[in-house]
């Protein structure tokens, strides 16, 4: 009796919600964190939306040097190049799992020819030919949803290579702003030194004038002599700073140490871009690092799903037909036909306790999954807050520094002409000598350090990020989840 397309429609219906229903289910990834509503660092008032840096952030800070290793990066950068091609590998890995839910064909061509021997002495033996073509299928029934699951499993793990992308991206992108203004804030701080080294030469010069004619002592000129050699025994650790950092800068955009040449800029020249940080949520949902932690956590979560499922028995379906013949010109007649179907059930009985194990290990190596997510979450939050904190604070001494040095330079242009006109003792001098030199060096340390910790908050707000990176598109056609 044979069974029309209308009635079988329901049937395969109900037998796929049969097989949909018997597969191990997949846990969501969770965090199970609560998020606080605002940052305890936000400026006032608070922005009631987001706006995002833009992909090219950088360019806010005005240096055409800084937007040139960015570019440079961005296409040459080794860690970055490395991530891409692990991407393609996750990739070529979903298309290797996704296999295992279709079936097999295998086609064969045999030519065979034989001979045996011959029981009379003299007599050749008995030769023939065999000619065969054959087609086999086979076909594994996801009855559990192990095969699925292991798709899913790899599915997320390329989400993940996605977001490691942008991970390793934002890295470089922080790495290249904070290292080149540390080279730029070392240069400054040289030049600052070389100064400091050019007004205490020239108050030695003053007092050796002054020894000379007897209007000052021997100590005084010694204790300038000591100031001179201070000052210039602090140039070589600068110069060594900038060199360093400069050469850093080389192997972030991918060349050679002595292809990098940065010309100085005065610091107090850049700019500092207003950056809003939106709401903590927000912030978790655009940053890399947290993504990719979700989706470590989801192919965790299916890589248990499958372990479980390899608990149950597998069921195989198999067929094979063809043609095969003696002879090449009867190997298509009906008569050369033959055809084999066969079903089977595969069940674990004793495996020494490798499947369970293997429960227990993908059970474990999911909760270590999990406390790195909501790792990444905290850490994520943390480096905001951080970030904003430190733009905050550094802002507010950069002001309170460049008060201390204006301050300070007008007392020792003070003491200096006083010390020409001889109205006043060497030790007022030294000491607002000294006071000046501080405060100039702590001015460009300042400085430095707001416009690195502006460079932190936009990675800490996840940069100009825009990849939420869309994952491979399930085979049944359903959407991946928005992130938790």
């Amino acid at each position: 009796m044979s069974v029309s397309s209308t009635a079988r429609r329901p049937l395969l219906l109900a037998m796929a919600g049969l097989l949909s229903g018997c597969a191990v289910p997949i846990d969501p990834a969770e965090s199970g964190l609560r998020l606080p509503a605002l940052f305890r660092s936000r400026p006032e008032p608070v922005p009631t939306a987001m706006r995002w840096p833009d992909p090219r952030w950088w360019e806010g800070f005005g240096s055409p040097q800084l937007d040139r290793l960015m570019r440079a990066a961005m296409a040459d950068n080794l860690d970055i190049a490395a991530a891409v091609a692990q991407l393609r590998q996750a990739d070529a890995q979903v298309r290797i799992s996704g296999a295992a839910l279709l079936p097999t064909v295998d086609g064969d061509l045999s030519l065979d020819r034989s001979r045996g021997t011959s029981r009379n002495a003299g007599t050749a033996g008995t030769a023939g030919n065999s000619f065969g073509a054959s087609l086999s299928a086979g076909y594994e029934v996801d009855f559990w949803g192990r095969n699925r699951a292991a798709l899913d499993s790899a599915r997320s793990s390329a989400t993940a290579a996605r977001y490691a992308i942008g991970v390793t991206a934002l890295s470089i992108q922080s790495a290249i702003a904070t290292t080149l203004f540390a080279v730029l804030g070392a240069q400054e701080q040289l030049e600052i030194q070389r100064g400091n080294l050019e007004v205490a030469t020239r108050n030695l010069g003053i007092l050796r004038q002054r020894l000379a004619v007897g209007t000052t002592t021997g100590l005084d000129v010694a204790q300038q002599e000591t100031v001179v050699a201070q000052q210039r025994a602090g140039i070589p650790p600068l110069q060594l700073n900038a060199e360093q950092n400069g050469f850093a800068l080389g192997t972030l955009t991918g060349v050679a140490p002595e292809e990098i040449d940065i010309a100085a800029v005065r610091l107090d020249r850049l700019l500092v871009p207003e950056i809003a940080p939106g709401l903590p949520a927000e912030v978790l949902a655009r940053r890399p690092d947290v993504q990719l932690a979700e989706a470590n956590l989801q192919a965790g979560n299916a890589d248990v799903a499958a372990a479980r499922a390899a608990l149950f028995p597998t069921i195989s379906l198999t067929a094979s037909g063809g043609l095969q013949s003696v002879a090449l010109e009867t190997l298509l007649r009906p008569g050369s036909t033959f055809y084999s179907l066969a079903s089977g059930l595969t069940a674990p009985i004793f495996n020494g306790g490798a499947l369970r194990a293997q429960v227990e290990l993908y059970t474990a190596r999911q909760a270590a999954l999990l406390a790195n997510y909501r790792k990444a979450i905290l850490s994520a939050l943390q480096d905001t807050e951080s970030s904003l904190s430190a733009l905050q604070r550094n802002s507010e001494l950069v002001v309170l520094q460049r008060a201390r040095a204006d301050a300070a330079q007008r007392a020792y242009t003070i003491a200096e002409a006083q010390l020409q006109a001889g109205t006043v003792d060497l030790l007022t001098v030294l000491n607002t000598q000294t006071t000046l030199f501080s405060a100039r060096t702590a001015l460009a340390q300042a400085q430095t350090a707001r416009l690195q910790a502006a460079a932190a908050l936009f990675t800490a707000l996840g940069g100009g990020w825009t990849g939420a990176p869309s994952p491979i598109p399930p085979a049944d056609g359903g959407r991946a989840s928005p992130p938790r």
